[in-house]
């Protein structure tokens, strides 16, 4: 019966069309690989000529709004009910973040990127030490705070959605403040199924690059010829494996292999750092520091009127329509692992944590490169990188003692992030094509990771994959279109939020201080007895109950539709449903903590530690109060003190 439920989960408006639609794409890029990569390259040059301004101000639009959540009121609300925790602990929530949003590309591009534009910038002459400072204000600009803020505010706006408000974990959710139900009709269906296609097809052009790089350090270490054979073996390795940490679950696999990735990452970087021009690097990170921060106004918005280049379509626009193109991919990751925190918390660790560790990253390999060529001499290292970027990193890593070992363990770093990349990025288009539903058959996951690398193959065969990632990146505008109206729908449904915070706590009339006892000592005697699970559940059934059944009874006599819920095994809920309005709710259940040291023994049996409260749940989660004790008078108040909150939030937000 399990199994058949979930063989059902997939939403078939979302999982046939996605697989026609792939399948046609790959079969367009095989069959006619030069008319695709002229068709689709024409398409992306227009964007370069015609609409940067609107890439450049849209990912800028995209950093503010996220700075803007973490410092203002809205930075309070939990992605999730109120009384939620995190799911994951901080270091495990950092691995996963950094394993999915950037961990391959820091790999490829760590000592590639800098010493490319060290050698070629885009004004002024390269190879000097202004060149050598500029490289790496660029590659931190590239890399830092605002391809996070893409990642963030789509994540944001599908965590809150998903977790405080129940809608599906998909991209459709992001239009419900706008569209309203419409979002399960047929445009919700287009949101997500272009979402499975951006992020099928990006995981699929980034295994593809990710496996020339695997390969070309194979060569370098034990001379693997260099070839479409060889990378097809490694891919069908790789999601194998990728394959079996999917299966195992996020709580195991994936989570296991992200904190391996991330202690391997600062392993290599502290060998690096000690190993290499130490005082230089560290001197060089606090300057590149100062001075990205320092011209970030700047960068945001330069688009070189002035200097006409094509560089900035061959780096910037490139960057930022790759972090729109995978933002839903990483973007659902981020929502699907942070639930509970507050959004303060949520853009904090998002923003600084991974952004930090990044630009320490591309200072540590990208500077040291440098030194190695600007003050050491060493061209033969430039001209390598310009030669075959996927070698850059081998070619870097042999200068060092035991380059031969740094190789090694870089190359297993590559193949353990080519393998979080993959079962990530299978994970979450089986969300979307699942409509939202993280417990889905075995059949689903195996197919689309099957799926990726059977793309990933197909391209490599036909020498597919610069069309299909040209066609990734112009796909970044529509969808850019989409998140600044999916920006503007959170801001929208945070304001309300955060209205109906505002209205909760102000000082309106309350029931408690004359309903809580019949007196002081009965008070103080509920205070101090530390109640068992059962006298909670008498409390419930005995006044809690009947409370709630009188006020419904009084609301059904004025014409209100009211249901009263015990479905739940130790929960008592009142619900007052409201046409085209939000409905009001009132719940009480048990829930435990454990009891002050003051009170209990150090023999005493852990499950003897716990004491219960009778606390109060609306459609916001927990409000951390207790009415255990309280008269039945007491609580038929509170239920009108909240009730009369909610009809003066609804009269506010009308």
């Amino acid at each position: 019966m399990d199994s058949n439920r979930k063989a059902s989960t997939i939403n078939p408006p979302v999982f046939y069309p996605s697989a026609v639609l792939i399948l046609a794409l790959v079969l367009f890029a095989v069959l006619a690989p030069e008319t695709a990569q002229r068709v689709f390259g024409q398409a992306q040059a227009w964007i370069t000529v015609n609409a940067s301004w609107f890439y450049i101000l849209a990912v800028a639009i995209f950093l503010m709004a996220s700075v803007f959540l973490a410092i203002s009121r809205y930075g309070d609300i939990k992605l999730g009910p109120d009384h939620s925790e995190p799911d994951f602990a901080n270091y495990s929530w950092f691995a996963m973040l950094f394993s999915a949003g950037m961990g391959i590309g820091l790999m490829f591009f760590g000592v590639a990127e800098p010493v490319m534009h060290y050698l070629s910038p885009p004004v002024g002459e390269g190879g000097t030490a202004e060149a050598a400072r500029e490289a790496l204000k660029i590659t931190f600009f590239h890399w830092g705070l605002h391809a996070w803020a893409v990642y963030a505010i789509v994540a944001l706006t599908l965590a809150y959605f998903g977790y405080r408000h129940g809608l599906p974990l998909t991209m459709r959710s992001a239009l419900y403040p706008l569209i309203g139900e419409r979002i399960y009709g047929p445009i919700g269906h287009a949101v997500d199924i272009f979402a499975v296609l951006g992020t099928v097809l990006g995981v699929a052009t980034s295994l593809g690059f990710g496996v020339a790089q695997i390969n070309s350090g194979l060569n370098h270490l034990f001379d693997v010829p260099i070839g479409v054979g060889v990378q097809i073996i490694l891919i069908v390795i790789a999601m194998g494996l990728a394959t079996l940490s999917l299966v195992t679950g996020l709580d195991r696999g994936i989570r296991i292999l992200s904190e391996t990735n991330l202690l391997l990452a600062l392993l290599l970087m502290l060998i690096i750092l000690a190993v290499g021009p130490t005082v230089f690097l560290l001197k060089a990170y606090v300057e590149n520091t100062g001075a990205y921060l320092s011209e970030i106004v700047y960068k945001t918005f330069n688009l070189y009127a002035y200097n006409p280049t094509d560089w900035i379509g061959g780096w910037t626009l490139f960057y930022w329509g790759w972090w729109v193109a995978w933002s839903p991919f990483v973007g659902m990751f981020i929502a699907r692992i942070s639930k509970g925190r507050t959004i303060r918390e949520f853009v904090g660790g998002v923003l600084l944590v991974p952004a930090g560790f990044t630009l320490m990253w591309m200072t540590v390999f990208g500077d040291a490169a440098i030194y190695m060529i600007h003050v050491e001499g060493l061209a033969s290292l430039g001209e390598a990188v310009q030669q075959d970027s996927a070698q850059a990193l081998f070619a870097f890593l042999e200068q060092f003692p035991l380059g031969f070992v740094l190789s090694m363990f870089a190359v297993v770093m590559v193949f353990v992030f080519f393998i979080t990349s993959a079962d990530s990025g299978a994970m979450v288009v089986d969300m979307l094509a699942s409509g939202g539903s993280s417990h889905t058959a075995l059949w689903q996951k195996l197919f689309w990771a099957t799926t990726m690398a059977a793309v990933a193959i197909a391209l490599l065969l036909a020498d597919g994959l610069t069309a299909l990632q040209t066609a990734t990146i112009a796909s970044a505008l529509p969808y850019t279109v989409f998140l600044l109206v999916a920006t503007w729908g959170l801001f929208k449904a945070l304001r309300r939020d955060a209205t109906k915070r505002r209205v909760r706590y102000q000082s309106l009339s309350l029931s408690q201080a004359h309903g809580q006892a019949d007196s002081w000592q009965r008070r103080l005697r509920s205070m101090v007895m530390m109640p068992r699970r059962s006298h909670v559940m008498r409390f419930i059934e005995e006044v809690v109950r009947p409370a709630c059944e009188a006020v419904a009874e009084e609301l059904r006599k004025q014409g209100f539709d009211v249901e009263l819920d015990s479905s739940g095994a130790e929960t008592i809920r009142l619900v007052v449903r409201h046409a085209n309005e939000p409905d009001f709710s009132y719940g009480v259940r048990p829930r435990s903590l454990v009891q002050p040291s003051f009170i209990v023994s150090d023999d005493e049996e852990s499950e003897e530690r716990k004491y219960f409260r009778a606390e109060v749940y609306l459609n916001e989660g927990g409000q951390d109060y207790d009415i255990m004790g309280w008269s039945r008078d007491g609580v038929i108040g509170d239920i009108l003190d909240q009730y009369e909150r909610h009809r003066h939030f609804v009269h506010v937000v009308r």
